[in-house]
């Protein structure tokens, strides 16, 4: 059972957008980067409908769920909105599939997912494939890789990354766009930015080996506590849920 999702005011979340938008735009200028690089995908697990629709109107429609079942069920619930409001929204809604993924759950992910940020082995990405080829699609995916090197952690291990992102790029209904990680659990500042810097690493070493083409273009690092530091090492894509809707959301690193 999912635990009750609050309910967010439009006006706090506003305001917590402001604010993380304004810590991208410095973190970005501390790095010789526009902020415009960076895209924010609004974690939205934790919130009820009511406070998706507020996030969608306040101008952010990439949302992510962290779970196949709740991914599929905000996806049904909004469809008919969606579809009503299409015209006022500022870009199309995308869906992405942020958290853990069982091979076992791919096809209910399937049912909303534009985007699948933690593939972590090949065996889920051939069941990903398998899955997009019989829907007649391709689906854009990330090959998570678990910098922090924690054994709780999902991801491949950093020196197998770039074998195992040759092997998914032969795969015919898989879009291999960039790489993901999550910061270690301490949360302790130094190793948070070892690990952003290790993923931007495979990345580069990837990009040229030429693994992926031109589709191969995105890190997606950082949370609601490390999304600055992410930033600052390069990443396009941030996962933020609790600094979004949260009106007490503690300050980043």
């Amino acid at each position: 059972m999912f635990a009750s999702p609050m309910a967010v005011t439009a006006n706090k979340i506003a305001k917590n957008l402001d604010r993380v938008r304004r810590e991208i735009s410095a973190a970005a200028a501390r790095a010789g980067r526009s902020p415009d690089s960076v895209r924010i995908v609004a974690v939205t697990k934790s919130v009820d409908v009511v406070a998706i629709k507020n996030c969608l109107k306040a101008g952010l429609t990439d949302l992510g769920e962290s779970r196949p079942q709740q991914l599929a069920e905000r996806f049904a619930q909004l469809d008919e909105y969606l579809h009503q409001r299409r015209d006022s929204l500022h870009s199309e809604v995308r869906w992405h599939m942020v958290g853990h993924l069982q091979r076992n759950k791919v096809k209910q992910a399937l049912t909303a997912a534009d985007v699948i940020h933690s593939v972590d082995s090949l065996r889920l990405a051939e069941e990903i494939s398998m899955r997009a080829e019989a829907d007649e699609r391709v689906v854009d995916i990330m090959l998570q890789v678990n910098c922090s090197q924690e054994d709780q952690k999902s991801g491949c291990a950093v020196g197998a990354a770039l074998h195992l992102g040759e092997m998914i790029c032969s795969m015919r209904s898989v879009r291999l766009t960039g790489l993901m990680t999550m910061g270690p659990t301490s949360g302790e500042p130094g190793a948070t930015r070892r690990a952003f810097v290790r993923l931007r690493e495979v990345f580069d070493e990837m990009k040229q080996e030429k693994i992926g083409g031109d589709s191969f273009k995105h890190l997606s690092m950082g949370m609601s506590g490390d999304y600055a530091t992410a930033v600052e090492e390069g990443a396009t894509i941030v996962r933020i849920g609790t600094a979004l809707f949260d009106p007490d959301a503690p300050a980043v690193n």
